[in-house]
């Protein structure tokens, strides 16, 4: 199968390829909720775009000025006393050829043009000290500016509800908001460079008006066309990027997975590498297509630009041509018009080259602007009602909860009682709901119907902090940190000192200090391959860490999600027995697991199936014909029948005739 691209007539779209389509279902783009919320940019005029511009200044000094109010002084004075002495100093060139081209001896004349020729020369030295005092100034904002958006917008995201993380527009919006506090920090340079433009071009319109007034439009006239083709490309890239973004992050998602630790002994044991080399062939084969496709477009935006410019251009010098030879305008201020239509002219040509590149990084300091909006909109509420001091129960009451973009709901009408210092065991099939409940219990999730009660307070108007702190979780995936060992357990409680004490007695408890123990630096030990002195642990090893940090963050409610998966029978038996005490210590444990010989001492057995629950009981009452309605029970038994065959087929009788009957 080719891995180029699909053609498709009449498009003027970069066509789909067929990586695209196997490896990732379709085109990878943001359409119908682009266009939704993106649209109204592309429907700027450079009349709107003109409009806008004192509010895209705004919002580039009103980042700067979070980040360094005194060097966003420092370049504020700077560009306005430069743009400033560029006026000065057109109008002493002025009386400087006023004085050279005038009648008398040419000593006279160089006499009197001396002190014109001093001011210009003065303007000249100044202006070199403010445009170093504004770099060196823009060098020191740019960094901290992109900092301050940065932080701005990982703080708000890193507080937004779980459901946003996982909707795909909001991540859409994430993937921007980096490219937007990039831009912010490019935004000041550019904002920078604008203000100095307009300014030296005001200097120099003003000379051409006092000039002769017919010269100023004709100097508009000039630069209009470089302005809209500018713009014309600078929103086309917009539209390109946006429709791209997605393609972009799949293409190196295939570069990190050919240099990923953990694919890496798939890739070379399947032979993987030539297959994923292909598909990013075909990925940027699309990305290569659509470079050149506005290339073109560019450049032919660029020639109609170039000509009207052009034109624009010979009517001006034939103007003054013009003036000259009809005796309206003498030679010395021709002079003088001819510099201040240079200087104007290119300050005009900066400007709008300047603006073009203002407003299109707005467009992306507006995602940024709209991510940090909607993170806010889907925060998680900073108060709420406090907890109580002592929680008796945890009362689920007719709970539903579905995931964005699912039809079938996750959770339906659950109604579960979690007493504390009780140990709950959550069964059932994958995609029963049994993490989607846990995942409400510790506040991750509101339902959609139905309430949480924590006691007397609803979990929708608690303090959600308060949930999280009460709540600590080992779950089956938890996230291994590629920081030392110390880290990754002392992270259930990142506001703790990372002191050796308490982090090796959570260790002990798991069974991790054996591992550390072994580890060349002990607790100090990076666990992540890939750099200096990073050491690798088994997936046993890990859940050791794992539950060692559940144990550190000592929470009033313990959830275990399927925390002995990769550790062997006698650990397991261990980690269970831990488990079960902690709940004689007053300790509420929600134990989820496939193994249903370890549920055998839970206080409640709670049975899911498709998000329901169908039975709840003690051991004894699930696995009783007259009390159980038989679903654990028939479950239970299938699981010791599996594990007895296993027994008997490693060890079979000494005739070997049995095992086999």
């Amino acid at each position: 199968m080719s891995k180029r691209t699909t053609p498709q007539p009449g498009s003027d779209q970069s066509p789909i390829s067929e990586s695209e389509r196997l490896l990732f279902g379709g085109q990878l783009e943001y359409d119908v909720g682009w266009n939704a919320h993106h649209g109204s940019w592309l429907r700027l005029s450079l009349w709107a775009m003109a409009r806008s511009l004192p509010r895209l200044v705004v919002t580039a000094m009103r980042l700067a000025r979070w980040a360094d109010r005194r060097a966003l002084r420092t370049v504020a004075v700077s560009e306005i006393g430069l743009g400033l002495l560029q006026a000065v100093s057109l109008v002493a060139v002025n009386a400087v050829l006023g004085h050279l081209l005038a009648t008398g001896a040419i000593t006279d004349r160089i006499t009197h043009a001396l002190p014109a020729l001093a001011v210009v020369s003065g303007a000249a030295v100044a202006g070199a000290l403010c445009s170093a005092a504004s770099t060196a100034a823009t060098g020191t904002l740019e960094p901290k500016v992109q900092r301050v958006a940065t932080e701005r917008y990982l703080t708000l995201v890193s507080r937004v509800e779980l459901k946003a993380i996982e909707d795909d527009e909001f991540h859409r919006l994430l993937d921007s908001a980096a490219w937007g506090a990039e831009s912010a920090r490019r935004m000041v340079k550019y904002t920078t460079s604008v203000v100095n433009s307009l300014i030296s071009l005001v200097a120099a319109a003003g000379v051409l008006t006092v000039l002769h007034p017919a010269l100023l439009p004709l100097l508009m006239a000039m630069t209009l066309p470089s302005a809209w083709g500018a713009m014309t490309k600078a929103r086309r890239r917009y539209v390109s990027f946006h429709q791209f973004v997605q393609h972009a992050r799949a293409a190196q998602l295939l570069v990190r997975l050919l240099i990923d630790q953990n694919a890496a002994p798939e890739i070379r044991l399947h032979a993987m590498g030539p297959f994923l080399l292909e598909h990013f062939e075909g990925m940027a084969d699309t990305s290569e297509r659509e470079q050149a496709r506005l290339a073109r477009l560019d450049a032919r935006t660029g020639l109609l630009a170039a000509a009207a410019t052009g034109a624009a251009t010979a009517l001006t010098y034939g103007m003054l041509g013009l003036l000259l030879w009809t005796g309206a305008m003498r030679l010395s201020v021709a002079g003088t018009a001819v510099l201040a239509i240079r200087t104007g002219s290119e300050a005009l040509r900066r400007c709008v080259l300047q603006i073009s590149d203002v407003h299109q990084e707005s467009l992306f300091v507006g995602d940024y602007e709209r991510l940090c909006e909607e993170a806010g909109r889907r925060a998680i509420p900073a108060d709420g009602q406090s907890l109580p001091a002592q929680v008796r129960e945890i009362r689920f009451e007719g709970v539903t909860f579905s995931y964005p973009g699912k039809d079938t709901p996750a959770l339906t009408e659950v109604d579960l009682v979690l007493p504390a210092g009780t140990t709950i065991a959550l069964v059932g099939s994958n995609g029963s709901g049994k993490s989607t409940l846990v995942k409400l219990l510790c506040g991750l999730y509101a339902p959609d119907e139905g309430h949480i009660w924590w006691d007397g307070v609803d979990a929708a108007r608690a303090d959600r902090a308060q949930i999280f702190d009460r709540v600590a979780a080992v779950n089956q995936d938890f996230y291994r940190w590629p920081f030392t060992a110390r880290v990754n357990i002392g992270i259930g409680r990142p506001r703790r000192s990372f002191d050796d004490e308490p982090i090796m007695a959570a260790a002990r408890y798991s069974g991790a200090d054996a591992v550390i123990d072994e580890l060349p630096a002990g607790l100090g030990t990076l666990l992540q391959r890939g750099y200096k002195g990073g050491q690798q642990i088994s997936g046993g090893q890990w859940q050791k860490v794992g539950i060692a940090r559940g144990r550190y963050r000592t929470g009033e409610v313990l959830v275990v999600d399927e925390p002995t998966s990769a550790l062997d029978p006698v650990a397991e038996q261990k980690v269970f027995d831990q488990i079960h005490a902690l709940a004689d210590q007053g300790q509420t444990v929600v134990l989820v697991t496939h193994r249903l010989h370890s549920v055998r001492h839970a206080d409640t057995i709670v049975v899911l199936d498709h998000g329901r629950v169908i039975e709840q009981g003690t051991f004894d009452q699930l696995m009783d014909p007259d009390t159980g309605q038989g679903a654990f029970r028939e479950a239970y038994l299938l699981q010791s029948s599996a594990f007895d065959q296993a027994v008997t087929t490693e060890n079979p009788p000494a005739d070997g005739g049995q095992a086999l009957s």
